[in-house]
């Protein structure tokens, strides 16, 4: 069996999102959720998604589609293919779903999902954050998590850069 068989169950169409969210609400699971592209997965997203998991519940990913990819970091982007990062992500332990979406934002997600945690990397304040006000709402909450890590080192961009240069 190829591995993308044995991983499409954790990535949800749109309907598979509701019945997720409605199943794991009904067992008393907290939904966690974040966002990103994803493009080319380092060390700095699995530390991320990793505290991200810890903070107790289900969590689901949500992946910005190629297109969306390009609206926000240009033509030359993404570098990875938007099946290839859904799958990425998907084969993490930590990871229960993944969700992908074409919108330049997942505010419309966020809305959909209803998380009890909406969270971010520290580099963003919580109040800046895609779906803020919509969590806070319905009396969820919206954090952030540091990493420890430098984004020097640990940035998809600064590694294309890198890549780059050593090419020249």
């Amino acid at each position: 069996m190829l591995i993308e068989d044995r991983l499409k169950h954790k990535i949800l169409s749109p309907l598979g999102v509701i019945n997720f969210v409605t199943e794991h609400r009904a067992q008393g699971n907290k939904i966690i959720f974040t966002n990103g592209c994803f493009d080319l997965v380092h060390l700095g997203h699995l530390e991320y998604l990793l505290k991200s998991k810890e903070l107790g519940g289900i969590l689901m990913v949500g992946v910005n589609s190629d297109q969306s990819v390009r609206t926000i970091k240009g033509d030359k982007r993404p570098i990875i293919s938007e099946t290839q990062r859904y799958h990425n992500l998907a084969s993490y332990y930590f990871v229960d779903a993944v969700v992908p979406f074409s919108d330049e934002t997942p505010l419309n997600l966020i809305k959909t999902i209803k998380p009890d945690v909406l969270v971010k990397g520290s580099d963003c304040k919580p109040e800046d954050i895609v779906g803020y006000d919509t969590v806070k709402s319905y009396g969820g909450e919206v954090t952030t998590i540091s990493t420890g890590l430098s984004p020097e080192i640990y940035s998809t961009t600064k590694i294309i850069e890198r890549v780059i240069l050593s090419e020249k």
